[in-house]
């Protein structure tokens, strides 16, 4: 999950055009809304837009979007099991 996790941060900087930041400033758990990173919504909806992009991800409930884009970590866990999901169909 390591190297998931650091690809999310590439990702998330190229996508969210973060040009001040290196991957080495985003903590796995840090909060990605907040007081810790300051996303907004419609940072949000770049990170929809990078999910179903990359990873073929659809999220659909808003709330189900609350707990999945908490932290990089917690994506990368969205993702995992997301990619298991579709491996068993």
């Amino acid at each position: 999950m390591e190297d998931l996790t650091q690809k999310l941060k590439e990702q998330i900087i190229q996508q969210l055009n973060l040009e001040d930041m290196t991957s080495g400033d985003i903590g796995d758990d840090d909060l990605l809304f907040g007081e810790e990173l300051g996303l907004d919504s419609i940072d949000a909806l770049e990170l929809i837009v990078l999910l179903e992009k990359e990873y073929g991800i659809k999220i659909e409930n808003p709330n189900e979007g609350r707990k999945i884009f908490t932290s990089v970590r917690t994506i990368a866990e969205y993702i995992q099991v997301r990619a298991n999901v579709q491996l068993d169909i």
